[in-house]
């Protein structure tokens, strides 16, 4: 009798490339492997990935002389764009026939115009950046002001960065679900993001208190099917947000890949079905170049 699988877990490295696709030069990610590379500066032992087969699939330098006992291979997006939405869509079964609209020089200065008069004050940037280059070049700024940081990236995301003692989470939450309604809805783009930040100029550091603001899904995903069947969907980390929280019935949002990986340890104890759907985002948050500006690499 073929063995009954009762629950899964999947766990997004959010920002853990392996190598390029095919399409990699329409992105600029010709010679991409976030992995690949960092194997090649700093030895990793990744053990228990390893015995997965994950060596298999990129080069992680020494010797690996034990067989993999998991299945392991390479995913490539049949969507057009990369970013985490569009990503994460796709592992539960949407496939977009047009990518979410990007802006690579930047909003029009229309679209800022209105974002403006909506939350009742000017803001700064309008540009695509790193989260980490913006918030220390701007941020002495926008303290001095009090205008949010708007910016961008080669992902479909409209982002807005404030100190947290200048303005308030509450209020940049606000201001997400204004921009939310103005570009989400009115013109697809496929996230606005909240990214606090607290410290002083040359010192900042965002925060957990990152908030993803996404569109529904343009369709029936598996988290869907499963909610219909009665299995438990959990999602951990981002994850509920991509989704805009359809087919979801407990969701756990963690400050850090260790919150994320506690979660993650307490589901295999206590959950017996359905499918645990972990994102683990320092990778991106903390750790991504600043070379770099895509948010979702399945490559």
């Amino acid at each position: 009798m073929p063995q009954t699988i009762s629950r899964v877990f999947l766990i997004v490295l959010d920002s853990v490339g392996i190598g390029e696709l095919p399409d990699a030069a329409r992105y600029g990610d010709e010679g991409s492997s976030t992995l690949g590379n960092l194997a090649r500066e700093i030895p990793l032992r990744l053990p228990t990935l390893r015995s997965l087969g994950l060596d298999q699939l990129v080069s992680l330098g020494g010797a690996n002389t034990i067989p993999p006992v998991g299945a392991y291979g390479r995913l490539a997006e049949r969507s057009p764009g990369k970013d985490s939405v569009t990503g994460h869509w796709e592992l539960m079964g949407i496939v977009l026939e047009q990518p979410f609209p990007t802006f690579p020089s930047g909003f029009p200065p229309e679209v800022i115009a209105e974002f403006e008069r909506r939350i009742g004050r000017g803001s700064l940037g309008n540009v695509v950046a790193s989260g980490t280059e913006i918030i220390d070049r701007l941020g002495p700024l926008h303290m001095e002001t009090g205008k949010p940081i708007v910016y961008t990236s080669a992902d479909s995301v409209f982002q807005i960065a404030a100190h947290e003692e200048v303005i308030p989470v509450p209020e940049l939450y606000r201001m997400c679900e204004a921009a939310f309604e103005q570009v989400g809805k009115g013109m697809g783009v496929g996230r606005v993001i909240a990214r606090p930040f607290v410290g002083q100029p040359g010192s900042f550091k965002r925060t957990a208190n990152r908030h993803d603001y996404a569109l529904d899904p343009m369709g029936e995903t598996l988290l869907d099917v499963l909610t219909r069947h009665s299995l438990p969907v959990l999602a951990i980390g981002k994850v509920q947000d991509l989704f805009a929280g359809r087919g979801i019935a407990q969701a756990v949002h963690t400050g850090s890949d260790a919150e994320g990986m506690d979660a993650i340890d307490a589901a295999c104890r206590s959950v017996t079905s359905g499918l645990d759907f972990a994102n683990l985002v320092d990778f991106d948050v903390h750790y991504r170049s600043e070379e770099h500006t895509s948010e979702f690499q399945s490559h």
